[in-house]
C-alpha cells in the first residue's frame, strides 16, 4: 500500500468515528461551549456515563478531543481544529465560538 491509499484509509477511519450522532453532538456541543466537563455533557445527551465515556474515549484516541484534570472532573475541548471546521460546515445555522488552539 502506498502513502496516498494510507492517507486516504486515515481520513476514511477518522470520518467514521465523527461519523456517529452522539460524537456529532458532543464535538458541536465542544464547539458551542468551548469546554465542557462530563457532568455537562452527560445532561446534554442524556446518556448512560459509561456510555458516553465510550464516545468520550474514541473521540480521545482519534485525537479529536483532550481532556484536562481540574480537582475531581475533567474538562474537555476540541484539539482537532479540522474536526471544528467540519461541525461548522455540516451545521451552520450554529453560533460557535472560536476553537482556542
Amino acid at each position: 500500500m502506498n502513502s496516498v491509499e494510507e492517507h486516504y484509509i486515515r481520513k476514511a477511519e477518522w470520518l467514521k468515528i465523527i461519523a456517529h450522532p452522539v460524537r456529532l453532538c458532543i464535538i458541536q456541543g465542544l464547539i458551542e461551549k468551548n469546554s465542557c466537563n462530563v457532568t455537562e455533557i452527560q445532561n446534554c445527551l442524556e446518556l448512560p456515563q459509561s456510555t458516553l465515556s465510550m464516545h468520550l474515549q474514541k473521540l480521545r484516541g482519534a485525537g479529536i478531543i483532550e481532556g484536562s484534570r481540574k480537582g475531581l472532573e475533567v474538562i474537555y475541548q476540541i484539539k482537532d481544529p479540522q474536526a471544528a471546521e467540519l461541525i461548522k460546515v455540516l451545521f451552520p445555522q450554529i453560533q460557535f465560538m472560536e476553537v482556542v488552539e
